[in-house]
């Protein structure tokens, strides 16, 4: 057997093996970014003051959406954010949050407009 044959068999082998590992890797859904997120956001997130804005109930593609709008200040810039809670709905009473409603904000140091009010661990919501 040349020396040829072996690395064609070598890369053929690394062919199938990283075939094998994309079809058994799981794919990513919108909802498990936003999980990520979270995690991530819940984790590393410095803590400011805000205010909810409004509630909406979004309907997209048929699937509704429920969207707490909110408001916080950082550095001298103000910061207006939405976060999608339909998956945290059990978490929240949506009917509770109004206009000026005070609330905690996690938000990233790195990028303050990247927030959150909620997550599966922490609720920035008061009273």
């Amino acid at each position: 057997m040349g020396q040829l044959q072996i690395y064609a068999i070598i890369l053929a082998a690394g062919a199938v093996l990283l075939t094998v590992y994309g079809l058994m890797r799981r794919r990513r859904t919108p909802d498990d970014i936003e999980r990520e997120r979270r995690e991530f956001l819940n984790r590393i997130g410095r803590i400011t003051d805000g205010n909810v804005l409004d509630v909406q109930e979004v309907n997209n593609d048929g699937k509704c959406l429920q969207l707490i709008i909110y408001q916080y200040e950082i550095a001298g810039v103000e910061y207006n954010c939405s976060q999608d809670v339909t998956l945290l709905r059990h978490w929240v009473n949506l009917h509770s949050c109004r206009l000026g409603l005070p609330t905690s904000v996690k938000y990233d140091p790195q990028n303050p407009g990247n927030s959150i009010i909620i997550s599966e661990h922490w609720i920035g919501l008061r009273g």
